[in-house]
């Protein structure tokens, strides 16, 4: 007698393990004390604290609240007119290229997973080389669309700079076809980015071995400025004839739970790009099926108008020179803390182990994570000597 088999449901979902930064976050808020501090979560705090909205993206919302007269669906591609006007921006000398296709997507993660299942779909046996650390979202979601990954060590933790050597062994052992997954600027989760030769040489030997760059570019304006840190997006584009590049607006407009994001894809022909575009419409059609327009409409109302986007950029100038001055601050509160001006954007590694992460959570109610990793621009103006003082203290013991 044949017998079905037993019924498998949601009880039966395999466990998984937690995401640590969610359960950071947990313990925060859980926290009674008044004086925390919490540099574990990734968003631009100013003096004050508090993460603003932008005078001009406030702006340009009031704008579209006055102008907007239809809620209408736009399509899988969304705001055109918002990935074009991106493009001078994003591509810089290259934004004329028409080989180059834009597609407004949910955010930065958003672009990496149509960017990754595009991937998966022409060559489904790449392989992702990917430095180690690297955000913490980049491996599951390279997992998720069934590529597989190849680690070399990005950063060395005595000279708290790229492990460049490691970083070259590793692309020229790549195979024709692999992906190269690359931080644009302001490295996450080090601080520890490419000088500008390293660009030339990353560039200089992905093209030489065939192969795919994917450049995540989620931090352009916190490094050096707008269009010097699109100094080894450019270098790419000038070297290869396939680019992917994944761009993020949630930090420099800071617009981050309206997630606005964009895909750029590079492809060898006007025709090749046209038809990766196919691809990926049906790839977000299966997913989101389009992108909220809020905040892609909210960003293109910004560039478009010529008073709206200088008084962006002056802003975002502001809060490029409040990071500079975080990392000199905290640079100079001890000589062990002095490579931390030489890096860049929000994020570094701070020189602590597990067990004074912990201390320091317990008796300074400093939140950040495990690894030392902490956004140092989550620091009030009237926090930073406390900060300072209580890391000294626990690398001291």
């Amino acid at each position: 007698m044949l017998t079905s088999p037993a019924r498998r449901g949601l009880a039966d979902l395999p466990p998984l393990v937690s995401d640590t930064l969610l359960a950071l976050i947990a313990m925060v808020n859980a926290d009674p004390r008044a004086d925390k501090i919490d540099v574990g979560v990734g968003v631009y705090r100013d003096g004050a604290g508090r993460t603003p909205i932008m005078r001009a993206v406030k702006a340009a919302e009031q704008k579209l609240l006055d102008e907007q007269h239809s809620k209408s669906y736009l399509g899988g591609a969304g705001d055109r007119g918002f990935a074009k006007a991106l493009r001078p921006i994003v591509l810089g000398r290259h934004a004329g290229d028409e080989r180059i296709v834009g597609l407004q997507t949910p955010g930065g993660c958003g672009a990496l997973f149509l960017a990754l299942k595009l991937v998966a779909a022409a060559n489904p046996d790449a392989r992702v080389i990917m430095g180690t650390p690297t955000w913490p979202n980049h491996p599951p979601m390279t997992a998720g669309a069934g590529l597989q990954i190849t680690e070399y060590r990005h950063y060395d933790p005595a000279s708290r700079k790229v492990d460049f050597a490691a970083m070259a062994d590793a692309l020229e052992a790549g195979r024709p076809g692999d992906v190269a997954l690359l931080h644009g600027c302001c490295h996450n989760p080090t601080g520890a980015d490419l000088s500008e030769d390293e660009w030339r040489q990353v560039a200089e030997i992905v093209a030489r071995r065939g192969l795919l760059p994917l450049i995540d570019f989620a931090y352009q304006g916190f490094a050096r400025g707008l269009e010097q840190d699109c100094f080894g997006v450019e270098l790419v584009l000038d070297a290869c004839d396939e680019v992917l590049i994944t761009q993020s607006c949630d930090k420099n407009f800071a617009v981050y739970r309206d997630r606005v994001g964009c895909l750029f894809v590079k492809a060898g022909s006007v025709d090749t790009a046209q038809f990766a575009f196919t691809h990926l419409l049906q790839i977000s059609r299966e997913a989101w099926s389009m992108p909220p327009d809020h905040g892609g409409a909210t960003v293109r109302t910004v560039l478009e108008d010529p008073a709206l986007a200088a008084d962006w950029r002056a802003e975002l100038d502001e809060m490029h020179a409040r990071i500079r001055m975080v990392r000199e601050k905290i640079a100079g509160a001890d000589p062990r803390l002095a490579y931390i001006a030489e890096q860049q954007g929000m994020f570094s590694m701070l020189p602590l182990s597990v067990e004074q992460v912990r201390q320091i959570r317990e008796t300074h109610a400093i939140y950040m994570a495990d690894s030392g990793r902490a956004n140092l621009v989550g620091i009030a103006d009237h926090d930073l000597d406390r900060f300072c003082a209580a890391v000294v203290e626990t690398m001291n013991g």
